[in-house]
């Protein structure tokens, strides 16, 4: 395993800023949506999918980089799970009856979300390493 540094605090603090900025956008924007409540539900359960998906593959891809043993089908899923997760929410929004701009919006901020999500978990672990000063 190569040592890394561990994340600097203005990392770890922007990597929470997006995720939190990701989050509030794709929900408020949810919530002021002018949509049945079912496809409400349908996006945020492709966000919060989306999101535990973006962190399996991540703790996977770093478990093999580092060693750590990980089945090829669990690391598969983690894959299939990521790109199926984005192409739900590109189908859901292909389809929707939103102008282009609040298309971009929802794709915008899940984007960010997804980042974001990988870049918090990366920290956490970083900053979890043994011999490693919290």
């Amino acid at each position: 395993m190569n040592p890394q540094p561990q994340p600097s605090n203005a990392f770890i603090a922007a990597s929470w800023v997006a995720l939190l900025a990701g989050l509030a956008a794709f929900i408020i924007g949810l919530w002021n949506a002018a949509m049945p409540l079912n496809e409400k539900g349908y996006y945020f359960t492709v966000l919060m999918y989306g999101l535990f998906s973006a962190i399996s593959l991540q703790k996977s891809v770093r478990d093999r980089l580092e060693g750590i043993p990980v089945t090829n089908i669990y690391y598969g899923l983690s894959w299939f799970s990521t790109v199926l997760c984005i192409l739900l929410l590109t189908v859901g929004l292909w389809n929707a009856t939103l102008t282009l701009s609040e298309k971009g919006f929802y794709a915008m901020s899940f984007l960010l979300s997804m980042f974001a999500a990988i870049a918090v978990q990366k920290n956490t672990r970083d900053s979890q390493r043994p011999g490693v000063a919290q």
